[in-house]
């Protein structure tokens, strides 16, 4: 037993014909295409219906799982009261999942439940598939704002749970694709809208799961899709095996893409691990980060395995210090020791910043030191994120930035986003920035966001620093 077959289907409520009233047949294609997912999913006769959609409770950091053991919905919203549903939930299921998820400190469970009615990306898969089969309780689940390879393990925690439990599941991935695919469409048109749509009906049809953790998210926004995170999470419910997939449908005529593929088990292949790549690429940078990035990575391990902090080695005694290793030991540059300077340890998880907290004027006597004490409080004592778990070190990538001195100016035609950091500072207020950061594309940009993290009003008597910066990977 375990995941007998997975489904990507759209959601669009006027496919069904309370709602529609005619105007349905826009998308005949698309009905027929859902129309044999339901007859599939009748045969498969599964003891359980996983549902992703995007449209039930979401949290920026936190994957929603609808409690309880039961839920009702209708299309109210959309002037068809008259169609409802009343679903049980796999409450054993959903209770197993998250003590597995709890276990292993990934953020998502049952807790902030918003609406305990169904939502219609839940309830449009379930409108067709209950006209052919109406046995199998469901599980539903949100979407979040974390990463796409954290979507990719949720899947992954799903399918050892329905192992685990010896069900007969089958995975229902709802979402549309763009909403940007012509003028007339609700978001109007972009480029990005058909280039995503045929790049994901393509990587769909050929099973190619990897490809999907590749979709750049500033893409993905610009084509204003809608259920790229529910189709990882359903990759990764597939993890480690082969499929025959097989792509049913893919409509476009409403401005929002609609595609509908299916995917079924062949049987297990290595090669489909596809985190495995990810990870094995994250520790050759690792391995081949300078002493200041391995001095970083060290100290927050050691003070998150401990409690203790990493204490500096003393002369060159021939003892590997608590927390050292030889190979650590010797990429440790004389001037770490020697030399005092501000320092800021910027750390990342699957490309979302995780914490970053630094000095912009030495506080310590030299700058491993100073690394040391930043690298604990940028994982631990960031005040907009929790403090990082030990689950988590395989995923992050850090960056040390060692400050020079600033230097005042004048103006800001005196500063360049790429090469200087700015300081702006108002009295006992001072706001500061470092360079060359994804998202800041011009001065002007870099000024206001180090206003606005002082507490600094354009209106204010301020006045500006810049620095430089040598940035350690």
């Amino acid at each position: 037993m375990g995941i007998e077959a997975a489904f990507m289907v759209p959601h669009p409520p006027m496919i069904v014909p309370d709602i529609g009233r005619g105007s349905e047949e826009k998308i005949r294609e698309t009905i027929d295409s859902y129309e044999k997912v339901a007859r599939q999913i009748a045969q498969i006769n599964p003891e359980t219906i996983i549902i992703t959609s995007p449209h039930t409770t979401m949290y920026s950091n936190y994957f929603h799982i609808s409690p309880g053991r039961s839920a009702v919905g209708d299309f109210g919203n959309f002037r068809a009261s008259k169609v409802k549903f009343a679903e049980d939930y796999d409450y054993e299921l959903v209770n197993r999942l998250s003590v597995v998820l709890s276990e292993n400190g990934f953020p998502a469970g049952t807790q902030g439940e918003q609406d305990r009615g169904l939502d219609h990306g839940t309830m449009v898969p379930l409108y067709f598939i209950r006209k052919y089969f109406k046995g199998g309780k469901i599980v539903r689940i949100g979407l979040s704002g974390l990463s796409l390879i954290d979507h990719y393990q949720l899947g992954m925690y799903i399918k050892e749970t329905v192992e685990t439990l010896g069900r007969k599941a089958v995975f229902v991935a709802s979402g549309d694709l763009s909403h940007k695919l012509q003028d007339y469409g609700p978001y109007g048109f972009a480029p990005e809208g058909p280039q995503y749509d045929e790049r994901i009906m393509d990587v769909s049809s050929r099973a190619a799961f990897g490809e999907m953790l590749e979709f750049d998210e500033d893409f993905c926004d610009r084509a204003a899709e809608c259920g790229h995170r529910s189709f990882v999470i359903m990759a990764g419910a597939l993890d480690g095996v082969d499929v025959e997939a097989k792509a049913l449908s893919h409509q476009d005529v409403t401005g929002v893409g609609y595609g509908i593929c299916t995917f079924y088990p062949v049987k297990l292949d290595d090669s489909r691990h596809f985190l495995n790549s990810i990870i094995s690429k994250l520790d050759e940078e690792t391995a081949n980060s300078d002493g200041y990035v391995k001095l970083a990575r060290a100290s927050l391990e050691y003070y998150i395995r401990t409690g203790h902090k990493l204490r500096l080695p003393e002369g060159k005694s021939s003892d590997i210090p608590e927390g050292y290793s030889e190979e650590l030991l010797k990429s440790l540059s004389d001037e770490m020791f020697t030399k005092k300077a501000g320092a800021f340890v910027s750390i990342h998880k699957n490309g979302e910043l995780r914490g970053c907290i630094g000095t912009i004027s030495p506080a310590t006597d030299c700058i491993a030191q100073e690394i040391i004490n930043n690298a604990i409080s940028a994982s631990t004592r960031d005040p907009r994120f929790d403090a990082i778990k030990e689950s988590e070190f395989k995923w992050l990538e850090i960056n040390v930035d060692i400050l020079g001195e600033p230097e005042d100016t004048d103006s800001m035609d005196q500063l360049d986003v790429k090469r200087y950091g700015v300081i702006v500072s108002c009295g006992m207020r001072r706001g500061l920035l470092l360079p060359d950061l994804e998202g800041v594309d011009d001065v002007e940009t870099q000024v206001s966001i180090a206003m606005r993290k002082g507490g600094i009003r354009p209106d204010d008597d301020y006045s500006l620093q810049r620095f430089e910066v040598i940035r350690h990977k």
